[in-house]
């Protein structure tokens, strides 16, 4: 059994080995705590495509020279959910407040975990206590030093000391906190958890400190500067950031612009300066002076049903629906065929932890779907809805082809838009709804990406309850020997598929569109953009 690396000082640590892949891209994806060509089983490491809108590479940006200055608008389309980082389940919060929060670690573009507040850190033999020493010289935005009382302020806060409930499920594990002195922190875990380590990006807060949602105070590159509702949200650089040499940009404007057609526009007429998960079909449109980015994304488009609601409680009626959806027809449509056809709640990103072959458990079989409807007592047929996101297109678009193959087997359903915040209240939170159709995003460790699915989970909105699921995903937790964690997570996956709890669609594409005097853009394994290494080109 292996035991857990000690002293691992200033090594970059990887926690999972995320391999980008290229190839041009789309989409426009909602992406939920809650957010490649069809090959699954290609991980060959490729660079990210830096290219200019008529698909040559730009060969003249090797002769310019990065610049200090300058201001960025970059759209989004959605507003955060809240602007105190522990309380936010959005993805697209974390996003934009990425370059606003850091935690003791940090995640870089290829996915490894890196000394952020921390210097260096030490695991325990038995992998219960973590000691993590801090680094010199780290500000809050607030021009305060960051000390051990912040993070201890910080942990205990994740753990729902004031509240009693954690903040984050996996904090719940976290014995004490401990101040060893003004730059050392001790962490003690009730049990082993092979993927804590992780959970370190959470952001580190100033102690007594109340305005977490309204003036939010962090430690990043950026700077909180404005949140107006419906229009922006606004970042300006960190002149006394740790890291030097970065960010390039004075100011940031995150626009927010749900609809897909309104940013397009905006772009092509310079009001802002980068679009990311433009869709691929609309590069064409640009003309020059613009380039693009495009890459795998980590994530999983899926449509769910609510298990605890009849008929969607019935394993063949899912199963059913799972043998009616043309995923292929789908990504053809939708994803310009830029996306990689998935069978579980887990992208090929995840290399070391995908099982392979599950994407073709449920090929279209109408006769198959049929007879399991009949077997389940449906044979004439069902009624129902799917609830979409409105401000993501990309999921819009694939619920209105759904619900035409649905139509095949004698189930109507009923397309119902939803803003965004009352997708997060009332679908995420409340678990009311029928079907939904959402893009999970991916996480750093696989457990983060699985246990969405544990029966006592508090974002299981699915209602999915399997104990033996939920034993596979307990006993991976705390198993030290690598490849039988491996082995455990690909079970799990299994059950998944088996029990037909979502239609998993595809890990789609995406291309960032931008303009042509921009560079330094990076593509993350993770659903945020880092505008610390943006900058204009001289």
């Amino acid at each position: 059994m292996q035991k857990p690396a000690l002293k691992h000082g200033l090594l970059l640590i990887s926690v999972i080995v995320l391999v980008l892949m290229s190839a041009c891209g789309s989409s426009g994806n909602g992406g939920s705590e809650s957010g490649g060509n069809s090959g699954a089983g290609n991980t060959a490491s490729q660079k990210p495509e830096d290219h200019s809108t008529d698909g040559k590479e730009d060969k003249g940006s090797d002769e310019k020279k990065p610049s200090y200055g300058g201001e960025v608008v970059m759209v989004v389309p959605q507003d955060p959910d809240y602007l105190d980082p522990h309380m936010s389940a959005a993805s697209g919060t974390l996003e934009m407040m990425f370059n606003v929060f850091e935690g003791l670690l940090k995640s870089n573009e290829k996915g490894e975990l890196q000394p952020a507040v921390a210097s260096s850190y030490d695991i325990s033999e038995d992998g219960l206590t973590y000691t993590f020493k801090l680094r010199e010289g780290v500000k809050f935005h607030n021009g305060n030093d960051v000390t051990a009382e912040d993070v201890q302020y910080s942990i205990e806060r994740l753990m729902g000391k004031d509240t009693g409930q954690p903040l984050k499920t996996a904090f719940a594990n976290v014995e004490s906190v401990t101040t060893i002195n003004a730059q050392t922190v001790e962490l003690k875990l009730k049990q082993n958890d092979v993927s804590f380590l992780s959970f370190m990006t959470n952001a580190i807060l100033p102690a007594g400190y109340d305005k977490h949602n309204e003036a939010p105070i962090g430690t990043g590159p950026f700077k909180f500067v404005e949140y107006s509702p419906n229009q922006r949200v606004v970042i300006a650089k960190n002149e006394d950031y740790y890291v030097e040499g970065v960010p390039y940009l004075d100011k940031v404007e995150f626009r927010i612009m749900p609809d897909g057609e309104s940013s397009l526009l905006a772009l092509k007429a310079g009001e802002v300066d980068i679009y990311p998960r433009i869709g691929d079909e609309r590069i064409a449109e640009l003309g020059d002076g613009f380039r693009y980015v495009d890459g795998m994304q980590n994530m999983v488009q899926l449509m769910t049903m609510n298990i605890t609601r009849k008929p969607f409680d019935d394993v063949k009626v899912r199963q059913a629906i799972n043998y009616a959806v043309d995923v292929d027809s789908i990504i053809e449509l939708i994803a310009n065929g830029k996306g990689t056809k998935l069978g579980s709640n887990m992208s090929p990103v995840m290399d070391k932890y995908f099982q392979e072959g599950l994407e073709n458990t449920y090929n279209v079989n109408i006769e198959k779907a049929k007879e399991l409807l009949k077997e389940a007592g449906y044979e004439d047929g069902i009624t129902t809805t799917i609830s979409v996101p409105s401000n993501y297109k990309f999921h819009v678009d694939t619920a209105q082809v759904i619900a035409d193959q649905l139509s095949q087997v004698g189930i109507k359903a009923e397309i119902e838009m939803v803003e965004w915040a009352v997708w997060l209240e009332r679908i995420y939170k409340g678990r009311d709804y029928n079907m939904t159709i959402i893009g999970l995003t991916g996480k750093l460790d696989p457990h983060e990406v699985l246990v969405r699915y544990v029966s006592d989970y508090k974002a299981n909105f699915y209602n999915y309850v399997n104990p033996a699921y939920d034993k596979l995903i307990n006993d991976a937790k705390v198993e030290l020997d690598d490849s039988k964690r491996v082995e455990l997570y690909k079970e799990a996956q299994k059950i998944l598929t088996q029990d037909a709890v979502a239609v998993y669609i595809m890990d789609p594409n995406f291309t960032i569109a931008m303009d042509k005097a921009l560079d330094g853009y990076k593509l993350y394994p993770l659903y945020v953009q880092d505008m610390s290494s943006i900058h204009y080109l001289k």
